[in-house]
């Protein structure tokens, strides 16, 4: 099985440091830094989990996130939530978020969190 990610950042030096971490671990990378047109870009990915920043351009990550889990059909892709703003933490769940990694965040600890989404949820 072809494992995907999508990550929304808007800070291009979090997705390429995601992007080079991530493709190591055989995971099929597309980024975005901004939300617009979101749900098409996740049925058009079809990812296997959402990496989710709480500051992206056009809506903000907790109405992105909204905007995918209220989808029936992408409601169950798994989204990891990350912010340096741990206030947004009960905003991110109630929006749908399925785990919360707070920014500067260990990179063994994002490995290791997305694996345990992807594997909980496929």
């Amino acid at each position: 099985m072809s494992k995907r990610i999508l990550i929304f950042d808007d800070d291009i030096d979090i997705l390429s440091i995601c992007t080079y971490i991530l493709q190591e671990q055989g995971w099929d990378v597309q980024t975005s830094a901004h939300c617009n047109d979101i749900v098409n870009k996740v049925r058009t990915f079809d990812p296997n989990v959402i990496l989710m920043d709480n500051w992206i351009p056009e809506s903000g990550g907790v109405i992105a996130t909204r905007a995918i889990k209220s989808e029936p059909d992408l409601k169950d892709i798994p989204v990891v939530y990350f912010s340096a703003n741990n206030d947004i933490q009960t905003l991110a769940f109630k929006a749908g978020a399925d785990t919360y990694l707070e920014k500067p965040f260990d990179l063994n600890e994002l490995e290791d969190m997305i694996e345990k989404v992807a594997r909980f949820k496929n």
